[in-house]
């Protein structure tokens, strides 16, 4: 089982969803959220003063998979996120040790889905 966490453009949303559903993955977590990468946010000028915008608005997917969908999620997200620009976010797979389905109390990856 796999924990995976993808930072992407918020205007990216829709064509991620689109790909992860091609693939048969429909259990996702979406929040947005604010980040700065090696842009390091960007300045703005207001009342003829710039100021510094550290912090910019971004969309944070969660999904649990088991390991045959670790790959095809992964795909999804590139095909839906990448623009070839800076911005574009990241993808972080990380190890799920334990997963328990509270309604049913399935655990592992039958609580997945």
């Amino acid at each position: 089982m796999k924990y995976i966490i993808a930072i992407i453009q918020p205007d990216r949303l829709d064509q991620v969803m689109d790909r992860l559903t091609e693939k048969e993955i429909h259990l996702v977590t979406v929040s947005q959220v604010l980040g700065r990468g090696r842009q390091k946010g960007v300045a703005e000028i207001y009342r003829s003063h710039k100021e510094a915008g550290s912090l910019l608005k971004k969309i944070k997917l969660e999904i649990a998979v088991n390991e045959e969908f670790v790959q095809p999620a992964i795909d999804a997200i590139m095909q839906g996120a990448q623009t070839g620009r800076i911005g574009d976010g990241k993808i972080f797979v990380l190890d799920l040790d334990h997963v328990q389905r509270i309604r049913t109390d399935e655990q592992g990856n039958a609580a997945i889905g």
